[in-house]
């Protein structure tokens, strides 16, 4: 019989409601479309390391050369190290071939996330905690954001890039 590959998926973009305001970001081509070539796994990195639902928004922001991930109604509490270590459990315990997660996350975003300076100005955009992490440990595994899957022939060309 023959295995399919494992993507992981932002949680929420399958229907979850798990964003800080409670809602989810269902996308039906991704949560229906991708399931027909590998098995899905939802992944809200912000619920494993137990930020509540529904949650103050969460930031990436700039202090000296460190992006921390400050909680915006508690901005001395960081959970940039949570998120990395959740990260790491999370790839030691799934053989991904890819990654489908939500664009412009302080925990998920791929280049895409706005970055606050410590006064509070948008000052750039970086990537999300957990997703450059596991970019970092797992340099070859094919990582997209939703904004990258928005028809049948994009996610039909993922799909075929997966091992």
């Amino acid at each position: 019989m023959y295995n399919l590959p494992i993507v992981g998926v932002s949680a929420c973009l399958l229907g979850q409601r798990v964003r800080y305001d409670g809602c989810d970001k269902y996308t039906s081509l991704i949560a229906e479309g991708l399931k027909q070539y590998c098995q899905l796994i939802a992944v809200c990195p912000e619920v494993e390391i137990g930020l509540g639902i529904p949650r103050a928004k969460i930031q990436l922001t700039q202090v000296g050369s460190i992006i921390k991930v400050l909680k915006t109604d508690e901005l001395n509490v960081d959970v940039a190290d949570q998120l990395a270590e959740f990260a790491v459990r999370f790839i030691n315990q799934y053989s991904l071939s890819g990654l489908v997660l939500q664009d412009k996350s302080p925990s998920c975003g791929v280049g895409n996330t706005k970055l606050f300076s410590q006064s509070g100005e948008e000052i750039g955009v970086s990537s999300g905690i957990f997703a450059k992490t596991i970019m970092q440990l797992s340099p070859d595994l094919i990582v997209v954001q939703a904004s990258q899957l928005q028809n049948k022939y994009e996610i039909e060309q993922f799909a075929d890039r997966l091992i």
